[in-house]
């Protein structure tokens, strides 16, 4: 929670307002004194690599109480405290809520007892409550991810995959019991990102007879070579007569029907622990803007409300719409309507594939740099009708007219794909190591065509087989694309899959580069970070590991903004905080090279600061997927083969797949707070094919807010601040194209 609690301080500093922590809780509201104590801009520095929370949190009998609110109102109204913003579960928010409905009453009394006068019952008539939903187990509905949800998949990822490679090893069996008494999405996607056998989670208890499917799963990978079993539960999982499902019944089951060497490990608190990853940090720092402005904009008929995510994009609900629909889902459970609770619940999508079979033939390629796209060719593989189990080397078909279609996949990368007719025409698709190098077709008029799409991207490449559809009827056939690459440039989507892991890995080396300027003072950092001409690594790594500047391409600057900054880290150097982190995407500016900002910053700070430089370089494209990389991947190239199985069985007409139309040929990108398929002859005019980045990108609101959050004047446009909603129950469905999924 503690990049909320920053973002909150030095936002409500930013416009004005007097700021205070609440040490403890609502035990430190009731108990007041030096539990509650006035916040300046340096007490939430070196907060944001901290997990937990560092002004403490604590449960609360006392608040439950009529006197114990009393003494929590007395406290705040001797120090003229009306706006409050709470983190934490729906308990904490129901209680935040009850003590603002029991305000007005609350004043009066103490206006009886003597303890306050007239004066301070006007100055302090209204409460305004805005609250952050904090909970690693994200069980609060009417947001799609609540703070510490993503560190806690982070920590249970390291486990499994460290255990993997021992299972595997060992030819082993591991049942890993993760937290989720009443909710089980941390059980859910770690299950997905990890590729588990078998999850149990209380929403959606397995059929009867589940341990014979179970086992038999099991036998049959075990008889597919495969050496390891890892199968996930949530600590509440039960089944359809709500008993219990345990870790070590399962362990029970598996040793004695199949004899199989099993583990169970419980990982408990470790998932409440470490470092926040960048998501929850950057999270975080959004949602604690959020509030201030909701607290600011707040009158006296404004419900309370929580400051939600929804796709990518902020919104306000009313806390108590949230609360009970929160409590109806865990009545449906109660009561054994497990349909109703996932219906409630709005997170979880089941992917319905039928058993049929098919004469369709698709490839799955990677074209372009590494970015963490395994995930999202496994899925690929695993959801089309046809391939089995999801470990295709060569599919192979021979028909009655002699001809062959051959798919080699090796290594998630296409080779080659070759198919040769009977009317003596060839068309060769040529595709090595992940990029297009030759697209080539020869025709019985001895004409021949030639696309070179050497060292092409993924986007561009797609452009130009949409292009060449008229003149190559072997192009005619549904295309799609999904979004992957750390750079998070590719224009209809506001996120791609690699993104969240280089961010990973700026985030966490900032935090070591820090780490080592505690112990050399007044010293600043010029970091390179990788993105091509799009600044979203650098603006969005630098907001996640509090940077002091950031130099993009999308926003010029000139060497007055470079000795502003230099003014800016020399006044920063006489506080308590003497480090600076600066931040500088490798295509800012042609002039102002990473070498030329270590020499400036270095001359004109000379004896007041030194300096060093880091270029990141290549270590962002490495290391082990993220979590929301692999579960975004996963669901993302499912979707992409739902699209694709549906456009193959449209277009199949007379005997062969025909498909022209603008609206075969689309990617599928994540806009503000859906999925969505866009054509992507569309997408052209949103594209600056110069630099290769979108025209207009959602991440550049989020650069004042840096600012702000580095003590710099400017104005922040709240135009896409969230306004308050009411919480749906019916997500969007889906459509072809253009639509919401």
């Amino acid at each position: 929670m503690n990049a909320a609690v920053r973002a909150a301080v030095r936002m409500g500093l930013y416009v004005g307002a007097k700021v205070y922590f609440i040490h403890e809780g609502y035990q430190g509201m009731v108990d007041g004194g030096n539990n509650i104590i006035e916040a300046t801009w340096e007490s939430v520095s070196s907060m944001l690599q901290v997990g937990g929370t560092v002004i403490g949190s604590a449960r609360c009998k006392e608040f439950r109480t009529h006197e114990g609110r009393l003494r929590a109102a007395l406290n705040l109204v001797q120090r003229e405290i009306t706006n409050i913003c709470v983190i934490g579960g729906d308990g904490s928010l129901t209680g935040a809520n009850l003590f603002r409905e029991e305000w007005s009453g609350l004043l009066q009394e103490l206006k009886q007892q003597g303890q306050i006068d007239d004066e301070a019952v006007r100055n302090n008539s209204i409460l305004h409550i805005v609250g952050m939903v904090g909970s690693i187990d994200n069980d609060f509905c009417g947001t799609d991810m609540t703070i510490g949800t993503d560190s806690a998949l982070h920590r249970i990822i390291e486990v499994v995959d460290a255990i993997m490679t021992t299972a595997q090893s060992h030819q082993r069996t591991f049942v890993l019991e993760v937290m989720g008494r009443h909710c089980g999405y941390l059980a859910l996607v770690s299950a997905l990102a990890c590729g588990a056998d078998w999850v149990f989670i209380p929403e959606m208890p397995p059929e009867d007879g589940w341990e014979d499917s179970m086992c038999q799963k099991l036998s049959e990978n075990r008889a597919d070579k495969k050496r390891l079993n890892i199968m996930i539960v949530a600590e509440g999982a039960i089944d359809r007569h709500n008993k219990a499902i345990t870790a070590d019944n399962i362990k029970e089951l598996v040793v004695s029907r199949l004899g199989f060497d099993t583990r169970v490990t419980i990982l408990g608190h470790v998932q409440r622990g470490g470092t926040p990853s960048a998501f929850d940090r950057i999270l975080a720092s959004r949602m604690g803007v959020e509030a201030v402005l909701a607290l600011l904009e707040a009158s006296a008929d404004t419900p309370a409300c929580v400051v939600s995510l929804v796709g990518n994009q902020a919104v306000r609900l009313p806390l108590m719409e949230c609360v009970q629909m929160t409590q109806e889902v865990q009545k449906a459970m109660d009561e054994k309507k497990f349909e109703e609770a996932v219906r409630l619940r709005g997170r979880y999508g089941v992917f319905s594939v039928t058993s049929q079979r098919n004469n369709f033939n698709v490839a799955v390629l990677n074209v372009g740099a590494p970015a963490g796209m395994n995930a999202a060719v496994r899925s690929a593989v695993d959801g089309f009708e046809g391939l089995y189990k999801g470990k295709v080397q060569t599919l192979q078909r021979k028909g009655t007219d002699s001809t062959k279609d051959r798919y080699r996949l090796y290594k998630g990368q296409v080779q080659t794909l070759q198919r040769t007719g009977t009317d003596s025409t060839k068309d060769r698709y040529r595709l090595y190591k992940g990029k297009v190098q030759t697209l080539q077709r020869k025709g019985t008029d001895s004409t021949k065509d030639r696309y070179r799409l050497y060292k092409g991207k993924a986007y561009m490449g797609l452009l130009e087989l949409a292009k060449a559809r008229d003149a190559h009827e072997a192009l005619c056939v549904p295309m799609i694309m999904v979004p992957a690459t750390v750079s998070n440039n590719i224009p209809g989507s506001d996120l791609s899959i690699g993104s969240d892991t280089a961010l990973n890995a700026i985030t966490h080396t900032c935090d070591r580069i820090k780490q080592s300027a505690s112990g050399t003072k007044r010293r600043v950092f010029i970091i390179e970070t990788m993105g091509g001409y799009c600044g979203y690594l650098a603006t969005v790594g630098g907001l996640a590991a509090g940077a002091d500047s950031v130099y993009i391409y999308e926003e010029p600057f000139d060497i007055r903004d470079l000795q502003a900054n230099v003014e800016h880290l020399t006044e920063k150097m006489k506080t308590s905080i003497q480090r600076g982190i600066v931040l500088r995407n490798e295509n800012c500016n042609e002039n102002f090279s990473t070498d030329f900002m270590y020499q400036l910053y270095s001359e004109e700070g000379r004896g007041v600061f030194d300096c060093r430089k880091n270029i990141l370089g290549h270590m962002q494209q490495g290391g082990a997927p993220s979590p929301f990389d692999r579960n975004f991947s996963t669901k993302i190239a499912a979707k992409a083969m739902q699209w694709i199985t549906r456009s193959l069985k449209e277009s199949f007409k007379g005997g062969r797949v025909f498909a022209n139309s603008e609206d075969t040929a689309c990617l599928l990108g994540m806009r503000r707070r859906a999925l969505v398929f866009q054509p992507v002859s569309h997408l052209q005019e949103e594209t600056d094919f110069v630099h290769r980045i979108p025209k207009e990108q959602w991440w550049l609101k989020l650069r004042p807010l840096m600012k702000i959050l580095a003590k710099y004047k400017t104005s922040y446009d709240v135009s896409d601040s969230g306004q308050l909603e009411h919480v749906s129950r019916v997500r969007p469905k889906e459509s072809h194209t253009s639509a919401a999924i």
